[in-house]
């Protein structure tokens, strides 16, 4: 069964979470932003051996201790998707505009495209291609616990900036509406930033994208 955890980092809160299967305790980290020893550390007083890091985009406050950690652990890197490359090419004007002096760009040993599985000891996520955030943004979702990790994609109550360069908030809302949406109401979704909710509490009551009809 795959158990998680949450764990805010960096000044920006951003949620890295800590995912593993129960039955081989091997375990992933999803947006490890930053604060690399607090991660690795959480992975150990939980018993999980690292053996990869997941991303759902290329963000510093997402992907900032990404290199730090597979360097250390040795582990490989998964995500995001080609097209954050962009993101990537930038990482050294986003450590200079927030002041992250002790991170550094990653090299992915995955890009990932819409249908994708990615693997965490016995357990399984599907991949699903939601640009509009950033242009190759993706969305981890495990069916069997029916829980996805969105990134910057949705919150609760909002959806995620698109001013930044390559943004996009007409492909975002398509993103969330053609790829989120079908997974089911009862989806519980781990944001990039904030509190947890479900797919059908935002349906009903998020104003960006709640369905009018309901």
């Amino acid at each position: 069964m795959l158990q998680f955890k949450i764990i805010p980092v960096t000044p920006f809160q951003q949620n890295a979470t800590l995912v593993w299967c129960d039955e081989t305790m091997q375990g992933a980290i999803i947006d490890p932003g930053g604060e690399s020893e607090k991660l690795i550390q959480c992975a150990k007083d939980a018993g999980v051996t690292l053996t990869k890091l997941l991303l759902t985009h290329a963000h510093l406050d997402h992907a900032g201790a990404t290199q730090e950690i597979a360097d250390k652990l040795s582990i490989g890197i998964e995500g995001p998707h080609k097209e954050d490359q962009f993101w990537i090419d930038l990482f050294p004007q986003q450590i200079m505009q927030f002041g992250f002096s002790d991170c550094k760009a990653f090299t992915t040993d995955r890009w990932l495209e819409q249908g994708d599985k990615v693997q965490v000891g016995n357990e399984e996520f599907e991949v699903f291609f939601c640009p509009g955030h950033t242009p190759g943004h993706v969305v981890f979702f495990h069916r069997q616990s029916k829980l996805a990790q969105v990134g910057d994609v949705l919150f609760k109550g909002s959806i995620g900036r698109t001013d930044f360069p390559k943004g996009n908030q007409i492909q975002l809302v398509k993103s969330i509406k053609n790829n989120l949406w079908p997974l089911g109401d009862d989806v519980r979704f781990i944001p990039g930033h904030g509190p947890m909710s479900t797919f059908g509490e935002e349906r009903a009551t998020n104003p960006y994208v709640r369905d009018l009809a309901r």
